[in-house]
């Protein structure tokens, strides 16, 4: 479900006026908030997003505007399923 149009998206307060700061300076941001969306101001910035164990850095374009920080930087491992090897091991 959407957030209400009232309210408006969710930006951390902080974070906007970090990235309002460092326009036109190529200074990576660090942050925690996941949860923000990303704004028309954010374009063209370099955040570097936690994904709960280190920061993974992310160029901000304008197809990302709308979207959640968060999206961007997955927070699990994956380990494919199968393959050739699994494939010969299990057709005893």
């Amino acid at each position: 479900m959407s957030r209400s149009l009232k309210k408006g998206p969710f930006v951390d307060y902080k974070l906007a006026k970090k990235v309002a700061d460092a326009k036109g300076k190529r200074v990576t941001i660090k942050t925690w908030s996941r949860s923000s969306t990303i704004t028309p101001d954010f374009v063209g910035a370099n955040l570097a997003v936690h994904n709960g164990q280190k920061h993974i850095p992310i160029f901000v374009s304008e197809d990302m505007v709308g979207h959640k920080l968060g999206e961007f930087v997955p927070t699990r491992k994956f380990r494919s399923h199968g393959g050739k090897l699994a494939k010969q091991a299990g057709g005893k």
